[in-house]
């Protein structure tokens, strides 16, 4: 289990670097969805299943909605993709800072935080998100309806900008 959330987390910061170094809004959508699926197996790993479906959800539906803004105003016919010299230089510097923070970091780090809920299960009389599930229905439920309304709204906005003839309504600028 250690190797597998060790493996997802290195999957989690590959994807942030290619989401900050990448200037094509289209490779930057794909470390997106790298960066939303890492996180929810994370999160699923240390025991929050309906968590992570929830978030993945709504974290695709935000990223489609961005990524349709994006690619209409800032379509290029050859977009600077993953292997390009200043893309690749600025991938090794976000490494280099992140290997460095994590050196700087390593003697303060609790080991105990890798252990996941289900880990600890003789110690609870229920499972992990089973807390997150309640709190959002109960607590967090105005909240949920406005960031779906929220998330319409956009989407409505988006498709009104985009539209028009073949190239869009935004393209003049």
């Amino acid at each position: 289990m250690f190797f597998l959330n060790f493996l997802f987390l290195v999957g989690l910061v590959v994807g942030l670097v290619v989401v900050s170094s990448n200037p094509s809004p289209f490779f930057a959508a794909l470390g997106l969805v790298l960066v939303a699926s890492m996180g929810c197996v994370i999160l699923l790993g240390h025991g929050g299943t309906f968590l992570s479906l929830i978030l993945f959800l709504i974290y695709l539906g935000g990223m489609l909605v961005v990524f349709a803004y994006s690619a209409a105003l800032a379509a290029e016919p050859y977009p600077e993709g993953l292997g390009s010299p200043g893309v690749l230089g600025c991938a090794a510097v976000y490494f280099l800072g992140v290997v460095m923070g994590g050196g700087y970091l390593l003697e303060s780090w609790y080991g105990v935080s890798w252990v996941t809920v289900d880990d600890m299960s003789e110690f609870s009389v229920s499972r992990g998100d089973v807390w997150g599930v309640s709190l959002i229905y109960s607590s967090g439920g105005g909240m949920l309806g406005i960031t779906v309304g929220a998330l319409l709204l956009t989407l409505i906005v988006v498709l009104h900008v985009v539209r028009g003839l073949s190239r869009g309504a935004v393209r003049a600028v």
